[in-house]
């Protein structure tokens, strides 16, 4: 990713950007809404949104909660959502047992623009749906940027941070990718420039710096304690222990 941010790099908003981790959460507190039982017996189309700003998949009384603090123009995120994180939901957060959290730690303004088009399908299973699909397609979007007129990207720069989010969305093709996954691109705009929802991003990477260390993205919580994989140890691997020794 160091390519992509040099060519992206712009300082905004006091974000206290941190690097992608190559391989080694905040506890959940009171998400929205308890529900009593899963729908049809998965929880894991179950999401609600917590007071921290995350989206939680699964029973939000579950003995064992665990948080991923994530970067979507992170590759090792995109490796963990794409080939680990289905272990963790069939084996576990299905059957009620476990909770996941997912809560956006930025890193740069196409993170934030990706983050805010995720987050416009609000607290359904749709967050996870488009989290992990752009994930899957992270590369095709780096390479969108990275043809863009440099002079463009640079000009960037003076705009205001909601229309920089807006511009490099429709540069990377975000817009056009989540509008043929059922977000219509009129409904993404506002998201995009909804400074709210920028703001409540922004403070989760504030809360998360100041609660927690965090040395890179991914990082991970089980029940509040930070996952800290030994070496040659995978960030699943490290997890899924931590989530063994908590049950």
């Amino acid at each position: 990713m160091n390519k992509l941010s040099l060519a992206v790099a712009v300082s905004l908003l006091a974000l206290g950007t941190t690097a992608c981790k190559n391989e080694p959460t905040a506890q959940n507190n009171n998400p929205a809404a308890a529900p009593v039982q899963a729908p049809n017996g998965d929880w894991s189309q179950l999401v609600s949104q917590t007071t921290e700003g995350g989206m939680l998949m699964g029973n939000p009384q579950a003995a064992v909660k665990v948080v991923e603090f994530g970067s979507m123009t992170c590759h090792v995120c995109a490796e963990f959502a794409t080939k680990d994180e289905p272990k963790l939901v069939d084996n576990y957060v299905k059957t009620g047992n476990v909770s996941f959290e997912f809560r956006n730690f930025v890193r740069d303004p196409l993170d934030i623009a990706m983050a805010l088009i995720t987050r416009c399908a609000g607290a359904t299973p749709q967050f996870f749906t488009l989290t992990n699909g752009m994930y899957a397609e992270q590369k095709s979007f780096f390479d969108k940027i990275q043809s863009a007129p440099q002079d463009q990207l640079q000009a960037l720069q003076s705009l205001p941070p909601a229309q920089q989010f807006q511009r490099m969305a429709q540069y990377a093709g975000v817009q056009e990718w989540a509008a043929q996954r059922g977000l219509p691109s009129g409904k993404t705009g506002q998201c995009l420039a909804n400074q709210a929802e920028i703001d409540k991003i922004v403070q989760m990477n504030s809360d998360a710096s100041s609660s927690y260390d965090i040395p890179g993205t991914p990082t991970f919580l089980v029940n509040g304690e930070e996952v800290k994989p030994t070496p040659g140890q995978s960030n699943w691997q490290a997890l899924e222990a931590a989530i063994k020794a908590a049950q």
